[in-house]
């Protein structure tokens, strides 16, 4: 008989015949610390002993050599609300994140590849990464810029941003760059420092920063898309678009810059042509609800959008709208993280506190 208990062991007991019961031996699961560790519950299938612990962890012992180190694995208990993927990694890895600050290192091909472990394991409502950093923001006015080596967190630094932020950027190019945007305020951050605070008219509910830091995309409450140059230190408004009857949710650049896309509550997205600011593809309105989030494929031929409705659409920008591809019931209760791993793979998460990996199929 196998059993387990809140003390974080497992027991294989022989059951004699007179019904009392002898240890055979313990099993010590492998853990993060701390009350998640528990175990909570457990199966013998076969030569399979299999552990589940309060934190979500599986530990799966081998019975006929339980010497042998277990394969864990674990994923969240949480909502999804963001996916980072790393195309420059060896191998290739992505990053997820659910608002009760646990982050997830995904392998591709592989699937789990770890649990981040932060020194200051904060609620997580915002969050961007690079190669080596990760740049984090909870429920407060502070924002956390945390190095990464591997699967390892330093020490975390952290900055008074003056407000909850609602939206993190990097400039890729220039990673120790980030923009930060508030309610009422966009903010320029360098490495943990702030040089800049901007306080604007209007409420902020989306933003995006260039790869080089050169221009910042700010979306608003009322719908309009308002782009800035930045110089320096210095902000200044270039041009206000206006298309959107919602107020704006998400914002991208596409990888090779020449467009960006834009998505609203009022469940419409938008690819714009960034040299003319005119609109590259329109009528993209085929979600029935909030759009949550948006993502290119490497290539910058496909645009994705992943919305409460519980869908995921992927447009080509050069192709109608109507061409779209569509994912139903791809997350229930909603969509609300988008990457591609390659121009056929899309990767989503959602409020089902999964992350799906989608190949692509263009109908014929």
């Amino acid at each position: 008989v196998l059993t387990v208990s809140a003390d974080k062991t497992a027991k294989v007991w022989d059951i004699m015949e007179d019904a009392s019961g002898k240890v055979n031996r313990t099993l010590v699961c492998t853990g993060i610390g701390g009350v998640d560790d528990m175990l909570v519950g457990c199966l013998w299938q076969n030569d399979h002993l299999v552990t589940v612990s309060l934190g979500g962890t599986f530990n799966v012992f081998s019975a006929s050599n339980p010497d042998k180190e277990p394969v864990s694995f674990a994923g969240h208990l949480k909502t999804v609300s963001s996916l980072t993927y790393f195309p420059q990694s060896n191998p290739r890895t992505m990053l997820s994140t659910s608002y009760d600050g646990v982050i997830i290192r995904w392998i591709q091909g592989v699937g789990y590849g770890g649990r981040l472990i932060r020194k200051n394991n904060t609620q997580i409502k915002c969050f961007v990464a690079a190669e080596e950093e990760l740049i984090t923001s909870g429920y407060d006015n502070m924002v956390f810029r945390i190095p990464l080596n591997g699967d390892q967190c330093g020490d975390a630094e952290s900055v008074d941003v003056g407000g909850q932020p609602n939206a993190l950027n990097i400039a890729v190019q220039q990673p120790e760059f980030a923009l930060i945007t508030t309610d009422s305020a966009i903010v320029l951050l360098h490495k943990s420092t702030v040089t800049s605070t901007t306080k604007v008219s209007y409420t902020i509910t989306s933003s995006a920063v260039s790869p080089d830091g050169t221009e910042a995309i700010v979306g608003a409450q009322d719908g309009k898309l308002r782009i800035y140059s930045i110089s320096g230190d210095t902000l200044t408004e270039e041009a206000v678009l206006e298309r959107h009857r919602g107020a704006i949710t998400s914002i991208h650049y596409s990888p090779d810059v020449s467009m960006f896309a834009s998505a609203d509550a009022n469940r419409e997205a938008v690819a714009w042509d960034r040299a003319t600011r005119e609109i590259k593809l329109k009528n993209m309105l085929f979600h029935t609800a909030r759009i949550n989030c948006l993502a290119w494929s490497p290539d910058s031929r496909l645009v994705a959008t992943g919305s409460i409705d519980t869908c995921a659409i992927i447009y080509d920008v050069d192709k109608p709208a109507s061409s779209r591809i569509t994912i139903k019931g791809a997350h229930l209760g909603g969509v609300h993280g988008l990457t591609f791993a390659d121009n056929d793979t899309l990767v989503t998460a959602g409020e089902d506190a999964c992350v799906r990996v989608w190949k692509l199929v263009v109908p014929q």
